[in-house]
């Protein structure tokens, strides 16, 4: 129950959470012996994927076609009911990717740099939806953000990313309808490799390292060490993005069942708050109008975790994910300044830290009766995160945005701050069973119960609350072979979605409820290399949301819908000849909002269209050379509104992105990336409570040396 014992001006408080989670409303390694083809990923697909397999593939194909996302099983991305996309190793090297948003910016119903150069967290929305707080997985579990207190992903660290659309809450518990995405961590291997890089740009330096192999001639022990170091700036003056990220892993085989791989890391970050300059003012945009001496956004994050698996034999397997993390946030910002230099401009400072634990059983059995295909899951998982935030919310002197003078601390006003705890545990049981009939028609069924206890308060105001949310929800599909490569299916699928800890002004609060409709047809042609073609038509409703009624009161009386298309297209169609092509609609509307009066709008920052296209082609050197590879994208962003009253407009963007790479000789090559080309500026996103414009991310040019063995 919400406890109040005094009047406490909470609008600030809440519009400050709104900047964090932006309101919930919006919605070549070289292998001598071993030889690969696609075919043989997907036979590793009866139950526990193969490592070495996906590995392998991952980083000499941008064509995926085995998922753990979308069944939990290792079923083939052509036999699940749903829409997943994998975005693999050797894409990621080939546009040069180094944040999470660029990793997804060409796929298939997501939509990246929404909030510009706000790059605090890897902010993204799938099917309209917005996914940050709750959408980010690693390695299958959950990598919330209730608070401020949140990290980013290292894509060096990763060996692919998978992206599951639609409602997942069948399988993976709280989460909005949109979908999520989980990135896989780099495990150890069992033949010997190693990658050493450096990438030097305008004011930034990094280098790299990712060695591993067997440890003892028997290949009972593997091992793995990746580690980056970067000291770089982040778009604007005064601007910080340099980490340290060093990931040992260790792998032991006792026996051809039996596998158990501890997996540690250490990511620090040292970055800065989001920068803007007043909307409508036309000043230059990299304008800088915070406080460089009370500008920062570093985290310190330690993760340790294991996978262990198990085969009982006659289709029996057992698997067990866990991971502990301990994650420490320094968050300070000046921001709000306006047009005129009287005016005070806004200081913002949090200091906090997350503990959290999770952990996922999963007991498996494949087997045949009768012709029918039958494949179990029956499985519990467990999470948990304690969080402590002090937060301070005070006042700098006006600044003048035509000349900036930065006063330094002196003229920076902080009061005590307030402190939030938060605790939340949440508790699943799930089952799923995948019936095939006659090899080509494939039912998939699944269900799970969710017990999710929450509490937070604010000591210093005498707010408190506690209280137990349970759902079940549900997940029925259906995939027809009508050939070996091509597969049509539908689906039904339900999320829920607890009210965020922080809206804790609502009376006894009631979860968020969401329901897909979604039928797609995937096709995999023999005669590409490899390739893999999707569409899928979906249509999503989410209730219960919560709207402002008042300055200080919400009630949970809205309801969000969007409808759309996604038409996605992975090809290599030759050895020298690769392509991405992308394509979403979305027809997003707010249905219900009580009295606010936004009825029919669309949610903020949800576009119409996206739609993206990448072409690399190889010239070969013919051994008086070396190959050199021509890689170019573009990326289209449809107009979008940055408010639900939609009263201001947005307009559309269109960002070509290239590369180059030439093969210096056989394990060495340099490279040229080019993010947003010609530097087109423009908008992505406008604070109406601070009336502050965020812009897109400039042009960047980094040139790479790799070396590999």
């Amino acid at each position: 129950m919400l406890k109040q014992t005094g009047m406490i001006a909470v609008a600030a408080l809440a519009a400050q959470s709104a900047a964090a989670q932006d309101t919930i409303v919006a919605p070549a390694a070289v292998l001598d012996a071993i030889v690969v083809s696609p075919n043989d990923e997907a036979a590793n697909f009866s139950g526990e994927v193969s490592v070495t397999i996906n590995s392998v593939l991952d980083r000499e194909s941008i064509v995926a076609v085995g998922s753990t996302v979308g069944t939990k099983t290792g079923t083939p991305i052509l036999d699940v009911p749903a829409s997943v996309s994998v975005v693999t190793q050797k894409e990621m090297e080939q546009r040069g990717v180094s944040t999470l948003d660029e990793a997804l910016a060409y796929t298939a119903g997501v939509s990246t740099d929404i909030y510009g150069s706000d790059n605090r967290y890897d902010f993204y929305l799938i099917r309209g939806f917005y996914q940050t707080a709750l959408g980010t997985y690693r390695d299958g579990l959950s990598s919330r953000i209730p608070g401020f207190v949140g990290s980013r992903l290292e894509p060096f660290g990763l060996e692919r990313i998978e992206v599951l659309k639609g409602s997942t809450s069948t399988l993976f518990g709280l989460n909005a309808p949109g979908g999520l995405v989980n990135a896989v961590t780099k495990k150890p291997l069992d033949f010997r490799h190693g990658e050493i890089y450096s990438t030097f740009g305008e004011e930034h330096v990094e280098g790299g390292v990712d060695v591993g192999g067997p440890v003892d001639k028997d290949g009972k022990f593997l091992y793995r060490f990746v580690s980056k170091g970067q000291n770089g700036r982040d778009g604007t003056e005064y601007s910080n993005d340099d980490r340290i990220y060093i990931a040992p892993a260790v792998t032991w085989r006792p026996t051809s069942a039996t596998e158990f791989t501890v997996l540690t890391d250490y990511n620090r970050r040292d970055g800065n708050t989001s920068h803007g300059i007043p909307f409508g003012s036309g000043i230059d945009p990299d304008t800088y109008l915070g406080e460089p001496d009370f500008d920062t956004m570093d985290t310190e994050e330690w993760n340790v975790g294991y996978q262990f698996s198990h085969d009982f034999g006659n289709g029996l397997q057992f698997r067990q994910n866990a991971r502990y993390t301990n994650l420490d946030l320094t968050y300070e910002s000046v921001y709000g300044a306006t047009s005129d230099p009287s005016v005070n401009r806004s200081a913002w400072a949090v200091y906090g830290d997350t503990q959290r634990f999770g952990i996922d059983n999963q007991l498996q059995f494949d087997t045949a009766v009768k012709g029918i295909e039958s494949r179990t899951l029956v499985g519990a998982d467990y999470y948990y995160e304690k969080v402590t935030e002090q937060r301070i919310f005070g006042a700098a002197s006006g600044i003048d945005i035509n000349d900036p003078q930065y006063c330094g601390l002196d003229c920076i006003f902080l009061p005590p701050g307030y402190e939030w705890n938060y605790d939340r545990s949440a508790f699943g049981v799930y089952v799923q069973e995948e019936l095939t009939f006659l090899d080509r028609f494939i039912v998939t069924l699944g269900g799970r119960y969710d017990n999710v206890d929450t509490s937070s308060d604010y000591p210093d105001f005498g707010l408190a609350y506690s209280g137990s949310d349970e759902a079940f929800t549900g997940r029925a599909g259906l995939t027809v072979k009508l050939r070996e490569d091509v597969s049509v299916y539908a689906n039904y699928s339900e999320s829920f979605e607890p009210v965020s800890a922080e809206l804790t002004l609502l009376n006894e609060p009631k979860p968020q409820e969401g329901t897909q409709y979604e039928v797609g047809l995937k096709y995999r042609p023999s005669f590409f290399d490899e390739a893999l073609f999707s569409v899928a038509v979906f249509d999503i409703t989410q209730t219960n949301v919560p709207y402002n009624v008042s300055v200080t009161t919400q009630d949970q009386i809205g309801e969000v819908r969007v409808r759309g298309l996604e038409i996605e297209g992975k090809v290599s169609l030759t050895d020298k000849l690769n392509a991405t092509m992308s394509y979403s609609y979305w027809d997003p509307e707010i249905v219900k909002d009580g009295a606010v009066g936004n009825v029919g709008n669309r949610p903020l920052l949800v576009p119409n269209h996206i739609g993206s296209a990448w072409l690399d082609y190889t010239i070969p050197g013919q051994g008086r050379f070396g190959d050199l590879t021509l890689g170019a994208g573009v990326r289209y962003v449809g107009d979008t509104y940055a408010d639900n009253a939609n009263t201001i407009k947005l307009d559309a963007r269109t960002v070509v992105d290239a590369a180059l790479t030439y093969q210096v000789f056989e394990n060495a090559s340099l490279q040229l990336n080019a993010t947003n080309l010609f530097d087109e500026e423009y908008i992505s996103s406008v604070d109406t409570f601070s009336n502050t414009a965020y812009y897109g991310d400039g042009r960047t040019l980094k040139a790479t040396f790799r070396y590999t063995w």
